[in-house]
């Protein structure tokens, strides 16, 4: 059964456009959920929407949205009148500006959609938009309006069609300094650097996500198994406090244990330039004391 789009309408390029479609390009519907239930019973758990006051249900057709204006007092707003927001370009994606990709932060970066031409009408449209963006080297930066919210949208080739992205607000943004600002200025010693580059480079390698696997998703998978094959489960192990280790050891260790390794040539010699280097380095040291 094909996927159903999630949005339909126009991407536009100045007088160019084509009818699209969006597609989630990210799923969580694999992952393992839960339902709350009565162990008693085994029956599912209903929730009843309650006027926090009289603690009388509500019905839905009595239930609006509410923004709190401070006091417990709040401003209600209806569907009707939350559609009398006009937002122009509803149904139409106009690509109003190209900019380099490396421009945009990834912390701005929401959620991807599949962008697929609507039938085959306005595919060569499409392929002109796709393919002038390819060449330019760029992304193509539109405007989106997904389930009443306006929101900006990152358009780029990939593969044969095109992916937009959804991008956060500078007010989604929170101030890295709010998390950063504290940290000090604290240099780092050369020959912890050097042991720090050394294990990166033992563990460099290329992006492979279909090498990623989700140990936890298969535990609770096999757990679930277990349960319902009527076997025990203990209870869990205490977990060992973390040690409190030496830095400078823990980085040697660490460089240790990775030399027998198989290295290849240009990676040899690396080693030995900075094993002779680490040994003049250290002997400096010894007469500087």
């Amino acid at each position: 059964m094909a996927p159903r789009a999630y949005w339909k309408g126009y991407l536009r390029l100045s007088l160019v456009s084509c009818p699209i479609q969006l597609f989630p390009a990210i799923s969580d519907r694999e992952k393992v959920r839960f339902h709350l239930i009565n162990k008693n019973t085994g029956h599912r758990i209903k929730y009843c929407k309650l006027d926090a006051e009289t603690g009388k249900q509500v019905e839905s057709q009595d239930i609006v949205m509410g923004y709190e204006v401070g006091g417990g007092q709040y401003v209600a707003l209806t569907e009707d009148e939350l559609k009398t927001i006009g937002i122009e370009g509803t149904h139409t994606i106009e690509i109003d500006q190209f900019v380099p990709r490396n421009e945009i932060d990834d912390l701005y970066l929401s959620r991807p959609y599949y962008m697929t031409p609507a039938g085959e009408i306005g595919r060569q449209a499409y392929g002109v938009i796709r393919e002038a963006i390819r060449k330019e080297g760029m992304v193509a930066l539109g405007r989106v309006v997904l389930t009443t919210r306006e929101h900006v949208m990152a358009i780029e080739p990939h593969g044969k069609g095109l992916v937009g992205v959804t991008l956060r607000y500078p007010y989604e943004i929170r101030d890295e300094k709010d998390y950063f600002g504290d940290l000090p200025e604290e240099g780092v010693p050369r020959e912890m650097l050097e042991l720090g580059r050394k294990i990166l480079a033992m563990k460099a390698g290329h992006f492979h996500p279909e090498q990623f696997e989700d140990h936890y998703e298969r535990a609770l998978r096999a757990l679930i198994k277990r349960k319902q094959r009527g076997e025990k489960i203990d209870k869990p192990k205490k977990r060992p406090s973390a040690e409190v280790i030496d830095l400078m050891d823990a980085l040697r260790q660490s460089a240790a244990d990775g030399r027998s390794t198989p290295l290849a040539p240009h990676q040899r010699v690396t080693r030995r330039f900075k094993q002779v280097a680490a040994k003049r380095s250290s002997i400096r040291a010894r007469k500087a004391s």
